[in-house]
């Protein structure tokens, strides 16, 4: 398995021996207001509708913006400068991309492999592209940062996740429809399947500690470059936490479920007669138990998702380091959760128009949990840095692009 040492940071300037400057904590803010955002947020989503989407670009400018003038890294905003009309030039060159595959894959079935092998070959690099452009179009203290990942990491990286796509594509048993499949052919199409999820779950936390390294071993700011040091193990470790705490919610939820069940049928009697179908449980309670049902199914995404976010964000971030910078993150379970359980109740209760309000909460509890600690005259960095034309090149490339896909 690959190493933190796989995508190597460059080496970053220094001064004077690090040991020997002094240390300062950058508290991160955010000040956004649910009010506010939703004013964006309903004329973002009334044009997107009247365009047929064509303004998604530009509503997305303008959410990204709104988020970054809104969070503050030691008192001070972060800016976003991206133009969207080069942001909409990259999203015709992904709506391009999908109409195509989609095309390819109702109308020409026995191509779906060329189709997915062009997919595959063109997304890490439109990805790479992606992360350079919205780092090259953010900035603080009036200096940009960037992304100086490289193109064959982005590769590495990126295309073990299109192999399981890939082995169904070619290896399952391609039947006309209304045509029946042969035993055999259904046999071997099952093995496939097994196989390929087996073998996908045992490396996923590998591969997502791959995309976590490339991503965080290659932000840029001030001639200061990061690392994300986090071994392949505590990844592995988090999605077996995860795992225990998805089957301890399962659990619950089915001792609740049977809980609901027992007191509807009238206790231990009423439910032998049932089981044994000697009595069928009347209108009533059949509503209470799919109530029953429905609320155990959701509390499994509403306590997993919570802390498998909260742990990976504080293991990401937590790594991430440069010589001079280091960053923290202590975003707590419990705060994530109750943001979550609210966010989710009131945009039921209002039919989805708690939705801007709900992103604002959610965007201020993750943000406030993360500090940037630093190390020597800050100042000293911005003044270096405006005098640097380091990476020109990437940053036309992903200039040129003009997409986001998202961080």
């Amino acid at each position: 398995m690959a190493q933190q040492d796989d995508f190597a940071p460059t080496e970053a300037l220094v001064d004077a021996p690090a040991q020997h400057q002094p240390r300062q904590t950058l508290d991160i803010r955010f000040t956004g207001s649910g009010s506010e955002y939703f004013r964006i947020w309903i004329v973002n989503l009334l044009l997107t509708l009247v365009t047929f989407t064509l303004y998604v670009p530009f509503a997305r400018a303008r959410r990204i913006a709104y988020f970054q003038n809104n969070t503050l890294v030691g008192g001070d905003p972060l800016g976003f400068h991206a133009d969207p009309r080069k942001m909409f030039r990259g999203y015709l060159l992904i709506l391009l991309l999908g109409v195509g595959y989609w095309a390819v894959t109702n109308f020409v079935p026995g191509m779906e492999w060329v189709a997915l092998a062009v997919f595959m070959l063109l997304w890490p690099a439109l990805w790479r592209a992606s992360l350079q452009f919205r780092l090259l179009n953010t900035s603080w203290r009036g200096v940009r940062l960037s992304f100086q990942g490289d193109l064959l990491s982005a590769y590495l990286s990126l295309l073990p996740f299109f192999l399981p796509a890939l082995a169904f594509v070619l290896f399952l048993p391609a039947g006309q429809e209304g045509e029946q499949v042969a035993p055999d052919e259904v046999r071997r199409g099952m093995q496939v399947i097994g196989i390929t999820v087996l073998v996908f779950v045992a490396l996923l936390p590998w591969l997502l500690a791959r995309i976590k390294r490339y991503q965080h071993g290659g932000y840029a700011f001030a001639q200061e470059r990061t690392q994300l040091r986090v071994g392949n193990g505590r990844f592995y470790l988090l999605f077996l936490k995860t795992g225990l705490v998805s089957l301890l919610v399962g659990v619950l939820a089915a001792a609740l479920l049977f809980a609901v069940f027992f007191l509807v049928m009238g206790g231990q009697n009423g439910v032998r007669a049932v089981l044994i179908g000697a009595v069928r449980p009347g209108v009533l309670g059949l509503v209470l138990l799919a109530t029953g049902a429905g609320l155990a199914y959701l509390l499994l995404p509403l306590v997993t998702l919570p802390y498998f976010g909260a742990r990976l964000q504080n293991l990401s971030w937590s790594g991430t380091q440069s010589p001079k910078i280091a960053f923290a993150s202590a975003l707590r379970f419990r705060d994530l959760f109750r943001v979550t359980l609210v966010n989710w109740l009131l945009i039921i209760v209002t039919l989805g128009l708690y939705w801007p309000f709900a992103k604002v909460r959610t965007a201020r509890v993750k943000l406030e949990a993360l500090s940037l600690e630093v190390q020597g005259p800050v100042d000293q960095w911005l003044s270096r840095a405006q005098q640097s034309h380091k990476g020109l090149l990437g940053d036309a490339a992903g200039d040129f692009f003009g997409m986001d896909m998202g961080l």
